[in-house]
């Protein structure tokens, strides 16, 4: 059963393409109520739920454990370099990891696997900053 449009689900989609990197429910709900939308942070989980499993949205769990959301570049299965500290994010072809995921499945008699892997690091800009004040101690 497909989910109808909403003004809310619109309003969530729309503040999620306008959000920089991965946020969190809360963080987009605050960014809502702030705008005196009137969603509440229930509606939010729901409408954020729905476009992931729609591909409108990637959804990835934080090294917290955080569920984090993002207005979906591209469509269909992808992987993610996720800055920790400004949330910067790239997708990247992952070629080795389906091969390995694939065969890592099969050598165990599993099959139709599905994986999910996100890479948390430093980009450039922040490494070099922290590498700056670092050196600047």
């Amino acid at each position: 059963m497909a989910k109808r449009n909403t003004w809310q689900r619109d309003r969530v989609r729309d503040a999620l393409g306008g959000a920089r990197g991965f946020v969190s429910a809360q963080s987009l709900h605050a960014t809502l109520r702030d705008e005196g939308t009137g969603i509440g942070l229930a509606t939010v989980y729901r409408a954020l739920a729905d476009l992931a499993a729609g591909g409108e949205a990637d959804n990835l769990q934080s090294p917290d454990g955080e569920s984090l959301y993002r207005a979906c570049v591209s469509a269909g299965h992808h992987h993610h370099l996720i800055c920790r500290s400004c949330g910067l994010t790239v997708e990247i072809e992952a070629t080795d990891v389906e091969q390995w995921a694939q065969r890592t499945a099969a050598a165990n008699g599993f099959t139709e696997a599905e994986h999910v892997v996100d890479i948390f690091g430093l980009c450039t800009a922040c490494a070099t900053a922290r590498t700056d004040e670092r050196g600047s101690l």
